[in-house]
């Protein structure tokens, strides 16, 4: 295993002694799961542990996961008191997240808001646009505007206001933009590096314990050309 701290140096967004804001790879889980593989949650536990010095288990909260495919910033907690706080304010929609997808076909207005409702299949580990009313479906709301477009492809910016699950990744295909690279909903192509070109931006909210306004940017990826290209084009990048 690569050394935490070299291996994490550069993908530290934020930190200070309640929150740890990390920049996701494409492809890492951020939690254990059945697969088996090493999750990003355990890689920043080692990292505070040899960082700080401190002896046996480090206390690491994760408030909230990103999917598997996709890259971005994602938000630890050092402290329970901070973990509870985050929790809340995750669930009273007080963390403004912002993502950027790269699409293939431009959607027909270049901003608007989409709503819908959502029912997650637990088998498939797939969510559905279904009917308002449909027993277990949640309401999903997004605005998506586009902020650069090259000869084939476009990027946009998206804010989330409620928090489904894979809630970008289906309401784009069903506005039929699915993400490039994402064939569970519709795209017909995947990414050479098991990637979708979806990515958690950034983040803005109040310091649970602090209360001082916290704003963090996460770089793009390496490795994936598009991502490189909208770089160039000056998209914020």
């Amino acid at each position: 295993m690569e050394d935490p701290l070299a291996e994490m140096a550069d993908r530290i967004l934020y930190e200070d002694n309640h929150l740890i804001i990390v920049n996701k790879k494409p492809s890492e889980i951020v939690q254990e799961d059945k697969t088996g593989d090493f999750p990003l949650g355990v890689l920043v536990k080692r990292y505070l542990k040899e960082k700080y010095g401190k002896p046996g288990d480090v206390f690491l909260g994760i408030a909230h996961r990103i999917d598997r495919p996709v890259s971005g910033a994602v938000v630890f907690a050092r402290t329970s008191k901070a973990l509870s706080r985050i929790n809340k304010m995750l669930k009273d929609h007080d963390l403004k997240k912002t993502y950027w997808a790269v699409v293939k076909k431009l959607p027909e207005v270049p901003s608007a808001t989409l709503e819908n409702y959502l029912l997650k299949r637990e088998k498939p580990n797939k969510s559905f646009v279904v009917k308002e009313g449909t027993e277990g479906a949640k309401y999903a709301s997004l605005t998506y505007k586009v902020i650069a477009s090259s000869k084939h492809y476009h990027l946009l910016e998206i804010e989330l206001h409620t928090g489904r699950h894979h809630q970008i990744r289906v309401q784009l295909s069903a506005m039929g933009s699915p993400v490039k690279g994402d064939l569970k909903y519709g795209y017909p192509r995947s990414n050479s590096d098991g990637s979708i070109l979806l990515h958690a931006r950034s983040l803005a909210f109040i310091h649970p314990v602090s209360k001082a306004p916290v704003s963090v940017t996460a770089p793009l990826p390496d490795g994936e050309m598009l991502w490189k290209h909208f770089q160039l084009m000056g998209s914020g990048a």
